[in-house]
């Protein structure tokens, strides 16, 4: 299980172009720093549980998601928000944790050269 990022819901209004349909949320933040921070907005019909919405989160990224979600109290099973990445949510006591499993190299993912760029220089 290796570290990933910590995600936080706001009600501010985040760029259009950080929009997953598949989960009816906007997500930024992620690539414009070093730090792994993840601001969250969810579209008015998102269907994700409330925790979800209202909680932070600590995301890990994991070998297997099926062992990593195996005897927990998961709170969303695993779905994928776009090719190449399954996430999945448990609740563990009130921390709220995001295990993501990728199927190739996250900026084959992801592609945004200045995120991995910093952490292939260790900046």
């Amino acid at each position: 299980m290796t570290f990933h990022h910590v995600g936080i819901p706001t009600t501010s209004i985040l760029p259009d172009d950080s929009h997953s349909a598949a989960l009816k949320m906007h997500a930024t933040g992620y690539f414009e720093t070093p730090y792994a921070m993840e601001w969250m907005n969810f579209d008015e019909d998102s269907t994700l549980p409330e925790v979800i919405k209202n909680q932070p989160h600590i995301g890990y990224v994991v070998e297997s998601l099926e062992d990593a979600i195996k005897g927990r109290n998961v709170i969303l099973e695993p779905t994928s928000p776009c090719e190449g990445v399954t996430v999945a949510f448990v609740l563990e006591g009130r921390d709220l944790i995001e295990f993501l499993q990728f199927d190739r190299p996250e900026e084959e993912v992801w592609p945004h050269p200045n995120k991995f760029m910093l952490e292939i220089l260790g900046k």
